[in-house]
C-alpha cells in the first residue's frame, strides 16, 4: 500500500508540480499584466497630472499676465490723468499769475483815481471855502462902506424940500 500510495502520490506530485508551475506561470503572468495595467495607468495618471499642472501653469500665468497689464494700465492711466491734471493746474497757475497782474494794475489805478479824487475834491472845497470867504469879504467890505456912509456928511440925504400943496 505504500507503493500505491507513493505511486500515486509522485504520479499526483509530478502532475500538482506542473500544475503548480501552470499556475505560477498564469499567476506570474497575471501579476506582470497586471503590473502593467498598473504601469499603463500610472503613466496615463502621471500624463494626467503634468497635463493639470501645465494647464494650472497656464493658467496662473495667464492670470498674473493679466494682472500685471491691468496693472500696467491702471498706472499708465494715472499716468495721463495725472499729466492732463498737471498740465489743467499749470494752464490756471498761468492765469492766477495773469489775473493777479491786473487786478494789481486794477488796484494800482483804483488808488490813483482815488488820489486824483481826493485832490479834485480838495480843490472843489478850497474853491468853495475860498468863495465863502470872499462873499463874506465882500459882505463885511459892504458894511464897512455903509457904516462909513452913515457917518459921513456927504452920504446924508439933504431934508426934503417943503412942496406946496394946491389945493
Amino acid at each position: 500500500m505504500l507503493v500505491i500510495f507513493t505511486f500515486f502520490y509522485f504520479s499526483h506530485a509530478d502532475e500538482m508540480a506542473k500544475k503548480e508551475e501552470i499556475r505560477k506561470e498564469r499567476v506570474a503572468a497575471e501579476l506582470e499584466a497586471e503590473a502593467k495595467r498598473k504601469a499603463q495607468i500610472e503613466e496615463e495618471a502621471r500624463i494626467d497630472a503634468e497635463k493639470r499642472t501645465a494647464e494650472r501653469e497656464a493658467k496662473a500665468a495667464k492670470r498674473e499676465a493679466d494682472r500685471i497689464a491691468k496693472w500696467d494700465a491702471e498706472t499708465q492711466e494715472i499716468r495721463n490723468a495725472t499729466a492732463a491734471h498737471k498740465a489743467e493746474a499749470d494752464t490756471h497757475a498761468a492765469n492766477i499769475a495773469a489775473l493777479e497782474i491786473e487786478l494789481d494794475s486794477l488796484r494800482q489805478a483804483t488808488a490813483k483815481t482815488t488820489a486824483e479824487e481826493l485832490a479834485l475834491e480838495k480843490r472843489v472845497e478850497m474853491a468853495r471855502i475860498a468863495k465863502r470867504n470872499a462873499e463874506l469879504e465882500i459882505q463885511r467890505k459892504t458894511e464897512m462902506m455903509i457904516r462909513t456912509a452913515e457917518r459921513s456928511a456927504v452920504a446924508k440925504m439933504p431934508p426934503p424940500v417943503p412942496t406946496k400943496r394946491r389945493r
